[in-house]
This record gives structure tokens, C-alpha cells and sequence, in this order.
């Protein structure tokens, strides 16, 4: 069975990632991307390529399902986290009008969203949590502390404080923030690929990895049981559909996770690489198909980052 597949903010490094991907699968007829800018390279990635406007924009939803019923989308991929935000907050994730949404199930959305959210709902089932709180608390913390947005991902607005008066000045400008314990960072820090099937499979692939700019530019293949076990609990307690990212790192008290991405990653195409498909997973998920056995990527294995270059 092949399908239709539309991916919303295609343009961003995951977007490419998953144009890569869906161009080579033998489920996809046709592939569709969308962005609200072509200056990017989405546009040679994705042969249907266009231009749609931001999720603000009054007709964003009409836009889409016109579009969605013209070209006969079968699945729809957005992997703009506010779009995801959108959808999630518009209890629209399900579907756009004949297109399926394909993402992660609606409580991992909602926990993953809010980094406070998460780290209370590790607390509140008795899996290793950073003790974590908004600034706009009284008192002062532990330090040192890492203090950094409450919603979005990435690091570049991710400051680690060691004193009162560092804390109290970000603090003065970013009241939205939380105050995070600081993990202890000497054995490194992990990216890792969780998928769950609505039968109850899971599928974990943990990366020991290095970022550049921002990106996880440098990764190794790792097995540790502690990790595996803990990423398999936290599927289920959060009741795992589909695929999610997981970020943590291996303290004195074990692995602690402090941050969970509800989408499709950075590592996606280098996931895929390594036979961990979750995203073809995923789609077979969605129409019903079963998924074919997994042998776990060899211990060891690298993966580089690196970069393409277009010109028109």
C-alpha cells in the first residue's frame, strides 16, 4: 500500500530529514512538503514543494484542508513544535480533514510540551527526576542550576547559574522560566528514540551524543540496561503512541531524563540509517500493517553530521 504524505515545516533541519527519509520509502506515492518560506532547502527535497502560512494566519486550517483534499493527502507530518502546539491545544490530532495526522499520542504532547510537566510527571511515577520549579518561586535554589525556557526545545537560550545574583538577573528577564537541578554532566549525555506501537511494542535506540550549534552533530551507538529499562517504563507510563526523543544523562542516582521531545528528532535520518525506522513504523502503525522485526544497531556505531549544499 503506497500514500500520500504532506509535511508541514519541511524546511527545518528534521523536516529535511524526514523529505530524505520518505523519498526512498517504498510506502510513499507521493510527497508533499510545506513551509512558510523557500528559503530553505526543503524546496529540492520535496518535488511538491510550497509555500503556506504560519498556523496564526485565520485561514491556516481551511488552506490545508483544501490542499490536503485536492492532492488526495493521506498522512499528514507537521514538525513545526508550535504547529504541533496548535493542533495539540485545537484537539486536532487526529486528523485534517481526509489525512491522518501521524504524530505521538495526545499525553506525551501535553507532557512533553511543558519541561515542568514532565519533570512532575516523573515524580508523580516514581522514575528519576531534576527537581525543577519556576523561577517566579520564592526562595532561592541549589545551585549550580540550569535555568532555561518552561515550553520549546534546543539550547540556545539555556543558562547554567552558580550564584544568587547571575540567577537573579535572568531571572528578571525571563519570569517564564524554570529552575532546574543541575545533572552532573562527566560520563556525557544521551539522546534517545523511543517508539511504542498501539499493540504495546517498544523500540528503543540510545545515542551517547555531542552537540554543534545546537544539533547533535556527533553520536555513538550505546547499550546500557539501566537506560533501556527506564525508556521503556516512561513509554508506558506515558502512554506511548508512536515516536518520541528523550534527553537524559547518567548521574550517581542512575540515568535521569530532563527533557522529552514529542516528535520526530534531529536523529531521525540517522536513526533510520541504523534500521531503527520509526517513522515507516509509524505510518504502518497508522494503516494497520505489521511492523517487521527489529535487530538492535550494533554498539559502537558512529554517526556524523553533516551538511548538503543547493543552488538554484
Amino acid at each position: 500500500m503506497k500514500v500520500n504524505v504532506l509535511v508541514t515545516g519541511c524546511g527545518g533541519d528534521i523536516g529535511q530529514s524526514i523529505g530524505k527519509i520518505l523519498k526512498e520509502s517504498a510506502l510513499v506515492n507521493e510527497l508533499h512538503g510545506c513551509d512558510i518560506s523557500d528559503k530553505n532547502a526543503g524546496k529540492f527535497i520535496y518535488s511538491n514543494f510550497f509555500i503556506g502560512v504560519p498556523y496564526k494566519d485565520t485561514n491556516y486550517l481551511s488552506n490545508l484542508e483544501r490542499y490536503i483534499e485536492a492532492h488526495k493527502i493521506d498522512f499528514i507530518i507537521p514538525m513545526a513544535e508550535p504547529e504541533l502546539r496548535y493542533f495539540s491545544d485545537t484537539d486536532n490530532l487526529k486528523s485534517i480533514g481526509r489525512a491522518k495526522m501521524l504524530t505521538a499520542s495526545s499525553e506525551a504532547l501535553i507532557i512533553g510540551f511543558d519541561k515542568l510537566a514532565t519533570a512532575n510527571f516523573l515524580k508523580e511515577n516514581n522514575l528519576p527526576f531534576p527537581e525543577t520549579t519556576l523561577v517566579s518561586k520564592e526562595g532561592s535554589p541549589n545551585f549550580p542550576v540550569i535555568l532555561k525556557s518552561r515550553t520549546g526545545s534546543g539550547s540556545a537560550a539555556v543558562y547554567k547559574v552558580d550564584n544568587i545574583e547571575d540567577y537573579n538577573y535572568i531571572k528578571s528577564k525571563h519570569t517564564g522560566f524554570i529552575a532546574q537541578e543541575f545533572l552532573e554532566d562527566n560520563q556525557g549525555e544521551y539522546t534517545c528514540g523511543v517508539f511504542r506501537s498501539k499493540k504495546g511494542t517498544i523500540r528503543t535506540l540510545i545515542f551517547k551524543r555531542e552537540l554543534t550549534g545546537g544539533y547533535s552533530g556527533y553520536g555513538e551507538i550505546i547499550k546500557n540496561e539501566d537506560i533501556n529499562n527506564l525508556l521503556r517504563n516512561l513509554a508506558v507510563k506515558i502512554n506511548l503512541e508512536g515516536s518520541i526523543n528523550v534527553q537524559l544523562r547518567l548521574t550517581k542516582k542512575g540515568p535521569v531524563v530532563f527533557e522529552i521531545n514529542p516528535r520526530f528528532s534531529s536523529t531521525v535520518l540517522f536513526r533510520h540509517m541504523f534500521g531503527f525506522k520509526d517513522l515507516e513504523w509509524s505510518i504502518k502503525d497508522k494503516l494497520n500493517m505489521d511492523i517487521e522485526a527489529y535487530e538492535d544497531a550494533k554498539e559502537g556505531q558512529k554517526f556524523y553530521k553533516g551538511f548538503n549544499e543547493f543552488i538554484s
